[in-house]
């Protein structure tokens, strides 16, 4: 609800029962307020308070996401009172490499309603918001024409394209999104299947496993000459982290590391162009980057 102070109803039976509902969304919005504190101090408790108290980062972001929701949808519904004068705040503008597309609400007579005059353009308001196209499935169609001589009977036909996995279905762009999904975004192979199949097209995990394992053999050569690139530099910045690793048998994870190689030349103006390797490890012993640079 919006109110706008320059243009306040007259009558005192609407204004009583303009007050009434304010003081209604006002004692919802106090409600709102403090059970969104209280969510608040059970947060930080959690989190700040001792170790057998506190929650998992993971789980405490998804708690600020449902709060922020809340919050949010409080602040929707809350009465919002229409300054005199006050500039409006400035949205940050959107970024300019998004595509546009135009969409013209024009008025449906160039006809002055009062004298009946012809209307002339002399300006016009253009605003912008926010669209999100969903992902969508495709099927890339390869036709190969076949031909034939009648004078010596030669069949002519081009060449079937490769494909990375032999025999698979996926594209390369098909099999990034797989990886991309599961690695940097932390999508497990059976959700990514069951978004799949919201689609129309089943794809079970199994067959999700076998791309990335197709699509791992490929990088691994990618990764051997990025090694020897790496590792060939004058200048490295070595570093391990900490990871949990499965420990099948135990039903619980133990730990391992995760060796990473920097090459950064930029700040001296260096020749080479900056890289990363990451090389799993069971450890930190000493002999891990003795091996690796070796």
């Amino acid at each position: 609800m919006r109110l706008d102070l320059t243009k306040l109803p007259s009558d005192p039976e609407l204004l009583q029962r303009l007050v009434r509902d304010i003081a209604a969304a006002i004692d919802h919005r106090d409600t709102e307020i403090e059970r969104l504190k209280s969510i608040i101090k059970r947060l930080q408790r959690m989190q700040f308070g001792r170790s057998s108290e506190r929650i998992d980062p993971d789980q405490l972001a998804l708690g600020l996401e449902d709060l922020d929701s809340d919050v949010g949808r409080v602040e929707e519904a809350q009465p919002k009172v229409t300054p005199e004068a006050k500039s409006p705040q400035r949205r940050r503008p959107l970024p300019d490499h998004l595509p546009r597309e135009d969409v013209l609400l024009d008025v449906q007579d160039r006809v002055c309603s009062c004298c009946g005059g012809a209307l002339h353009l002399i300006g016009e308001s253009v605003s912008e918001m926010l669209d999100w196209v969903p992902a969508q499935l495709r099927v890339m169609r390869t036709t190969r024409p076949k031909y034939a001589c009648r004078a010596c009977n030669t069949v002519v036909q081009a060449g079937a394209p490769e494909r990375l996995i032999a025999g698979g279905l996926a594209t390369p762009a098909l099999l990034a999104h797989v990886l991309i999904s599961k690695y940097c975004d932390h999508l497990p192979l059976y959700r990514q299947s069951q978004i799949f199949d919201r689609h129309g097209v089943d794809l079970c995990r199994s067959t999700l496993a076998g791309w990335v394992g197709g699509a791992c053999w490929w990088l691994e050569a990618l990764h051997e000459r990025l090694c020897k690139n790496v590792f060939a530099s004058n200048h490295l910045f070595a570093d391990d982290t900490p990871i949990p690793v499965l420990d099948p048998g135990r039903g619980r994870t133990k730990t391992g590391r995760l060796w990473v190689y920097a090459r950064e030349q930029r700040p001296w103006s260096g020749p080479e162009p900056p890289a990363a390797i990451y090389l799993f490890a069971p450890d930190r012993k000493a002999e891990r980057p003795v091996a690796h640079l070796a």
